[in-house]
Formats: structure tokens, C-alpha cells, sequence
């Protein structure tokens, strides 16, 4: 074996490890989103902001963060950049003025409407590559990875109304 083969075994390694792999995918996938939603400017994780928020009214940021699986840093930065488009309203909690209400405006609620034929475009498009079956088998692994793996994460996940 030459040493010219040995990089690229090296290599075939890494391309196959499941965290590449997600990695990967993960960006995959955003970019189809985006290139779905280019008219609207929008990105996954602001998409993911507005359907959380139009399900949650008034949710707290520190709900919202955990409802998506954001960090606090994250959901701030998604939310600066919502509020600066008059998507979305910031203001202090009425049961805790310490806290932080985030609401949908009335700009937020037309901008997601206006995202979920794109949105699901881009959803039909990432799975295109793979059967019915298969489509379903990927979502219901995905589903299990992350379930059973939960605790490992570096951002908590808790849907609204489940803590």
C-alpha cells in the first residue's frame, strides 16, 4: 500500500462517521430552505422562531431557546434579526418583569404564512433522493438518535407546554 492510499482510507473513514454524515446533512438542508425562501429572506431557524411563536404567543425567550433546541446567544441573535423586520415583539413578561414576552406582529404572522408553501417545498425537495419508505425510516431514526441522546445535547430541547 503506497502512502498516497493511506489519506484517502483516512479520509473514507471520516466520510462515513454518522457526525460528518449529520453535519452535513444539517447543511444541506439549510441551504435548501434558504434557496426555497430566497424571495423572503427567511432562514430555518427564523422559520422555526415564527411556527413556535405563532403556537406560543408571548412564550419567554429562555422557552423559546429551549423549544427549538437553541442556546440562549442563538435565539437572541434569531431575534434581533426578526424584531429589526418588524417580525416579531419584545417585552418584559407581565408575570415577571425580569423576563423577556416575544409575540408574533402582524407582519410576522403574514411573513409565516407566506413561508409555508416554500417551507414545504424545501421539506419535499431534502427528501426527494429517498423513497416513501425511506423517508419515513430517516424521520423515525433521526427521531430515535436525538430522543435517546437528548441528555448529551449542548442546548436543551423542551417543547412548550411539556416541562
Amino acid at each position: 500500500m503506497s502512502s498516497s492510499t493511506k489519506p484517502n482510507a483516512t479520509l473514507s473513514r471520516l466520510y462515513v462517521r454518522p457526525g460528518f454524515l449529520l453535519r452535513r446533512a444539517h447543511q444541506i438542508s439549510a441551504a435548501v430552505f434558504e434557496d426555497e425562501c430566497r424571495e423572503l429572506g427567511l432562514t430555518p431557524a427564523q422559520f422555526g422562531v415564527l411556527t413556535v411563536l405563532k403556537s406560543h404567543p408571548g412564550l419567554g425567550q429562555s422557552s423559546l431557546a429551549r423549544a427549538l433546541g437553541f442556546d440562549k446567544v442563538t435565539v437572541l441573535r434569531v431575534l434581533r434579526g426578526l424584531e429589526s423586520r418588524g417580525f416579531v415583539e419584545r417585552a418584559p413578561a407581565p408575570d415577571n418583569r425580569r423576563n423577556v414576552s416575544v409575540a408574533l406582529s402582524p407582519a410576522g404572522q403574514a411573513m409565516l404564512a407566506q413561508a409555508q408553501k416554500p417551507a414545504e417545498r424545501a421539506y419535499k425537495r431534502l427528501l426527494s433522493p429517498l423513497n416513501k419508505d425511506q423517508q419515513v425510516q430517516l424521520i423515525e431514526l433521526l427521531q430515535l438518535l436525538n430522543g435517546e441522546l437528548e441528555s448529551d445535547a449542548r442546548a436543551a430541547f423542551v417543547p412548550p407546554g411539556s416541562d
